[in-house]
Formats: C-alpha cells, structure tokens, sequence
C-alpha cells in the first residue's frame, strides 16, 4: 500500500522538498528561468503557505497561498512531478489548500493558470476572468473561485 498525503510545510526540510519539486516542474521541465520561479514569497520569514504531496516520503507535488489583499488568498506555483500526474495530486493539493484558505478566512481564492492547466482548475469550480496573457513566456489566464 501507498502511503500518500498533503502536509503544510513547518520545517526546513519541507520547505526544500516544495523547492525540488518547482525546480523539476517549472525550471528543468518547462525552462523557466530560475531568477523568475524564486521570489520573497519563498523567504522562511514570509507569510506565505507551502503544501507538499508525499507518495511514500518521497515530494511529487507542491503549492503555495499567500494573502493577495485582504479575504483574498492567492494560489501559486502548483506542480506535480511528471511521474506523479494522473495520480490525484494536483487536486489533493488543492483540496487541502483551499482548507487552509478557509481557516485564515479568505472568501476567495485567485490563481494565474498556464493555459494548458485550465481545464483542471475549471473542474475545481474555478472561473477564469481574463483573457490570455503571458508569465515567464508561458500563456497564463487569471481564474477565481469564491469560498
């Protein structure tokens, strides 16, 4: 048996594991340049919440919440490693995401989804409002989901 969760991260350690998997996904996989995929929302004194999805101890995704404005929570650099896809992940993370979103008593999340990710986050009851634009040369829509 599998043994498979999301953990908000609390340690150092998970905070290196939610890191290897942005750098596989986002720089290795897709080329994004790393001065872009690391910012001050990564900084261990920031605000911001980390979420990790563990198959059998071993990081095969990662997410991240911020407040964006006040009630208003932002979701932002979920990835699953490409062994892991089509296992569940994104939406566990995403589920235990927005728990957390929740409990800091945001009334609605928002999210910049590569266009290629759309249609999971619509199947999540998210609503994209805006139309096409780019974000580390990858075409990105702003999406939103009421709590």
């Amino acid at each position: 048996m599998t043994d498979t969760d999301v953990r908000v991260v609390t340690t150092d350690a998970g905070r290196e594991d939610a890191f290897a998997v942005r750098k596989a996904v986002f720089v290795d996989e897709q080329g994004v340049d790393e001065e872009l995929e690391w910012d001050e929302y990564d900084e261990p004194d920031s605000e911001a919440v980390h979420f990790v999805g563990y198959r059998d101890d071993e990081a095969v995704g990662a997410a991240r919440l911020r407040e964006y404005e006040p009630g208003v929570g932002k979701v932002e650099r979920v990835a699953v490693l490409e062994s892991a896809r089509g296992e569940g992940w994104g939406k566990q993370l995403m589920e235990t995401l927005e728990a957390e979103a929740r409990e800091r008593e945001f009334g609605t999340l928002v999210l910049h989804a590569q266009t290629s990710a759309e249609g999971f986050y619509h199947g999540l009851d998210y609503e994209t409002t805006s139309d096409v634009f780019d974000e580390a040369g990858i075409p990105h829509v702003k999406m939103e989901k009421s709590l």
